[in-house]
């Protein structure tokens, strides 16, 4: 099962009387981890107020398509560039014709159209509706649309009838939407993240570190787990939380970090070096607390261990992504970093007063060999998942070229 921990999971509610249990499902999806925001038709108000699903989600509910208060905050682009995922549920019979057949006349519909998101759906009608060669007809259009159905399930129905048509219990369709991010695009693999800052002792109570928070790291590590993958996690010091599903090792400085990388990274077939590990550290710490004596003090430094260098000049070496923040020439910079030390991937990404450090949004410029790809700004958690997506791939296509000079050998 996925984690929705941090997932951003748009809710539509359209006309029906499962609407009811629509209150119980975001209770249950925000309980997953889940921050969820609601869209409803209008016949879905005949059913269950706006009100009552504000309370529930904590946030405003969405009802018209050309509100112009609502395009000041969150428009529909907006709102489907906002969604990890869109469920519908319950999804009445009238709403998947209209997605069927590609409509866009009120706000549910055309956020469906917009959104590069999965979207899935939870029908809900009479049994007799359901097993109609329309409604099965509009479905089999939708499937090839890649829109998930969850349910429906059978049983007895409000209206006296027994059959298919029931929607699921929201219990079950938390479990569903959770699988929705379980890719399996890395099933099988191992992959070795580290994160957060490192810590070089100056004397036991101060040290040089950085303004890394470790939340891009941990978001890679959780998009790696989701995507099926085996995932050791080495983290410096955070205040963050150990990612569900995810093997996490906490160290604090360089040094240790580079020692704990070559104790795992055999095993590794994918290293991503998120990690804002620490260039110097001083030569010496002093073993008690330096007091404040002299008008000026001198630190004498020395370079710690690259562990991305030392990674990818194993032999054998695992697909290893580096990471790179700048403040300018973010392309020349990341492309230096990738030649130089023999990297298959840079993801740098700008730093600086709201940039990068602590933000929970960034942006990536994917720097390889072939060329570039920009991924552009959206939550840290939306970002890590395609970059998983994009290293994936890479993975996928460099194993299938040794495959094919293996047989040409």
């Amino acid at each position: 099962m996925g984690s929705l921990v941090n997932k951003r999971i748009l809710l539509g509610v359209t006309g029906g009387i499962a609407a009811y249990k629509s209150a119980d499902l975001v209770r249950r999806l925000r309980d997953a981890g889940a921050e969820v925001r609601v869209v409803m038709t209008a016949s879905a108000t005949e059913f269950i107020t706006p009100l009552t699903l504000q309370a529930v989600s904590g946030h405003p509910v969405y009802r018209h398509l050309l509100d112009t208060d609502a395009e000041a905050g969150m428009g529909h682009i907006e709102l489907a560039r906002w969604a990890d995922a869109v469920l519908v549920a319950p999804a009445s019979a009238n709403f998947l014709a209209r997605l069927a057949q590609g409509r866009a006349d009120d706000l549910l519909s055309t956020v469906c159209l917009a959104t590069e998101a999965p979207v899935a759906v939870a029908p809900a009608m009479n049994q007799q509706m359901w097993n109609n060669p329309a409604t099965q007809s509009n479905l089999t259009a939708i499937r090839k649309n890649a829109v998930r159905i969850f349910g429906p399930a059978e049983g007895s129905q409000a209206c006296g009838e027994v059959g298919p048509g029931r929607m699921l219990e929201p219990v079950e369709l938390v479990t569903l939407t959770s699988e929705l991010f379980a890719t399996g695009e890395l099933d099988g693999l191992t992959v070795l993240v580290t994160a957060g800052p490192t810590w070089e002792a100056i004397d036991p109570v101060r040290g040089l570190t950085n303004r890394s928070s470790g939340k891009m790291g941990y978001a890679v590590a959780e998009a790696a787990a989701e995507a099926g993958a085996k995932v050791i996690l080495i983290s410096g010091p955070t205040a963050l939380a150990d990612p569900a599903r995810v093997r996490t090792i906490r160290v604090t400085s360089a040094q240790e970090m580079h020692d704990t990388v070559h104790q795992h990274v055999a095993e590794a077939n994918i290293f991503i070096g998120v990690a804002a590990v620490a260039d110097y550290r001083p030569a010496r710490a002093a073993e008690r607390k330096l007091k404040k004596t002299e008008t000026k003090l001198t630190l004498e430094l020395e370079r710690t261990p690259d562990i991305l260098a030392s990674v990818a000049a194993l032999r054998p070496a695992p697909f290893t992504v580096g990471f790179a923040a700048e403040t300018e020439n973010l392309e020349q910079h990341a492309r230096t970093k990738l030649e130089n030390k023999k990297l298959d991937l840079v993801a740098a990404n700008r730093v600086g007063a709201d940039l990068g450090f602590a933000a929970d949004e960034n942006s990536l410029l994917l720097v390889e060999h072939e060329g570039v790809t920009e991924l552009p700004v959206q939550p840290k958690a939306k970002l890590a998942r395609a970059l998983i997506r994009h290293v994936a791939a890479r993975v996928r296509a460099k194993n299938a070229a040794s495959v094919h000079v293996l047989r040409r050998s």
